[in-house]
C-alpha cells in the first residue's frame, strides 16, 4: 500500500505527519557544514524556560562566540521577538544563529559543544535539536510535529536513503527528550503496526 495513502495518526497528544515514519533522514555534516544554524531569516525557536537555561550557561560558552555574536546579544539579549511573535535566538547580520561557532569550516553549536565536554548542563534548544522535524502547538496540550523540507538538507535525505534510516529512528534522542520514553516506544509501536498494515517499508 503506498505511503499516500497514510494520513496524520495521533501519539498520546500528538498529532504525527505520517512523513516522520516514510521519510529517510540523516544529517551528513560533511556535505551541509550545519547549514541549517546559518541559513534563513530567524533564529531558533526557544521557550522562556530555555532562555533561562541558555544565560545559565552564557559565561561558559561565551569565548567560544564570534565577537559580532557577543555583540549582539550585549544589546539585545540571547532571543529575541520575530515577525511572528514567537520568542527566537539571536541572529548575527539577520543570518548567522548567535551561538555558532566554526571548526574547520564546519559550523557547530557552542551551546553543544559546551554540554558535550561536561563543561555545561545545557545541550541546545528542542527545536534545533529535533529539526528537521518542527512543532506546532494547538489549545490545549496538544502538539503537532511535521517534517520540515529544505534544499540544504537534500544531503541527509540521500544519506538516510543509503542507511534506510526513518526520520522517527534519527531523531530517537531528540524525540525522547521531547514527548519522553514512554511515548516514543508507543510511536514505535505505531509504526510497527504501519509496516504490518504494508503502509511503510
Amino acid at each position: 500500500m503506498s505511503k499516500m495513502n497514510l494520513h496524520i495518526l495521533q501519539v498520546g497528544n500528538v498529532l504525527v505527519s505520517p512523513d516522520i515514519f516514510t521519510e529517510k533522514f540523516c544529517c551528513d555534516l560533511d556535505i551541509c557544514k550545519g547549514a541549517c544554524c546559518v541559513e534563513g531569516d530567524a533564529g531558533a525557536p526557544v521557550s522562556l524556560d530555555e532562555i533561562g537555561q541558555i544565560e545559565a550557561s552564557l559565561d561558559t560558552v561565551w569565548p567560544d562566540l564570534s565577537a559580532s555574536a557577543q555583540a549582539v546579544i550585549d544589546k539585545q539579549g540571547v532571543a529575541y521577538t520575530d515577525a511572528e511573535g514567537e520568542l527566537v535566538t539571536s541572529i548575527v547580520n539577520g543570518k548567522d544563529c548567535v551561538f555558532t561557532c566554526y571548526d574547520k569550516g564546519t559550523c557547530l553549536c557552542a551551546l553543544e559543544k559546551a554540554c558535550r565536554a561536561g563543561r555545561s548542563r545545557f545541550m541546545k534548544p528542542i527545536s534545533c535539536a529535533l529539526y528537521p522535524v518542527r512543532e506546532k502547538r494547538f489549545d490545549g496540550d496538544l502538539v503537532g510535529i511535521n517534517y520540515h523540507r529544505w534544499a540544504i538538507c537534500s544531503c541527509a535525505v540521500r544519506k538516510g536513503e543509503q542507511l534506510d534510516l526513518p526520520l522517527y529512528r534519527f531523531l530517537e534522542g531528540p524525540l525522547v527528550r521531547r514527548f519522553g520514553r514512554e511515548w516514543y516506544n508507543e510511536l514505535c509501536a505505531v509504526a510497527e503496526e504501519l509496516k504490518k498494515g504494508g503502509f511503510i517499508e
